[in-house]
Parts: structure tokens; C-alpha cells; sequence
């Protein structure tokens, strides 16, 4: 399955999405828990006390929507590939301008400090 763009979809139907994904705050959670450093599933799902299961579709959801990606893989002393994620935004951002939302997301500027 590729990696949807955001260009790819007509903009009401990301904005909307988008939108609506960040009024949940298990979204917003697992989303900005990788704001400043990449994460494995396991370790996001401790630290916000929620399911692993739940981490994982949240995640899918988020790269579904381009607002986080697989940073990068690690090799586990047992040969198992585990990912680490990452928010590509950092800053988001939503009013109202004559009743109609609007969305403004800003790039994670936090973690490409930390990467370098």
C-alpha cells in the first residue's frame, strides 16, 4: 500500500479528516508523543496507558492522513524489525472563519533538531 500524499486527496475531505481526527484525544496523544523523538508502539502505548491495539490503528490512521511516518527500523537483538515513528507536524492549528473551519498544520521543526 502507498504512502497517501496529502495533495492526493481533495482538500475539504483531508481538512475534514484531519479536523476530526485531532478533536480525539488518544489522536492528539499519540501524536504528539512523537513529536520530539521517534517511538516504538510499545513504548508509546506505556507511557499513555492505552492498548497497544489502539496505538497501532491510531498510527495507521495519522500515516493514512500524513501527519506521522515511520522514522526509522530497528534490528532487535532477536533479528525482529521494529519501527519507530514520528510526527511530521508540530504545530496544529484550527478556527473558524466564517463558520467554516480552518486548518493550519506546521511542520515538526523539534525533531529534525533532534535527528541532526
Amino acid at each position: 500500500m502507498s504512502k497517501k500524499s496529502i495533495i492526493e486527496l481533495s482538500e475539504f475531505d483531508i481538512n475534514q479528516k484531519i479536523i476530526e481526527a485531532m478533536s480525539n484525544v488518544c489522536t492528539r496523544s499519540v501524536l504528539f508523543s512523537v513529536k520530539t523523538e521517534s517511538k516504538d508502539v510499545p513504548t508509546i502505548a506505556e507511557e499513555l496507558t492505552i492498548s497497544i491495539s489502539t496505538v497501532y490503528k491510531t498510527l495507521s490512521n495519522l500515516e493514512d492522513l500524513a501527519l506521522a511516518e515511520v522514522d526509522k527500523y530497528v534490528i532487535t537483538s532477536d533479528g525482529k524489525k521494529i519501527k519507530l515513528y514520528r510526527s511530521r507536524i508540530g504545530k496544529v492549528e484550527i478556527t473558524l472563519e466564517n463558520l467554516e473551519p480552518k486548518l493550519n498544520l506546521h511542520p515538526n521543526i523539534e525533531h529534525r533538531k533532534t535527528a541532526n
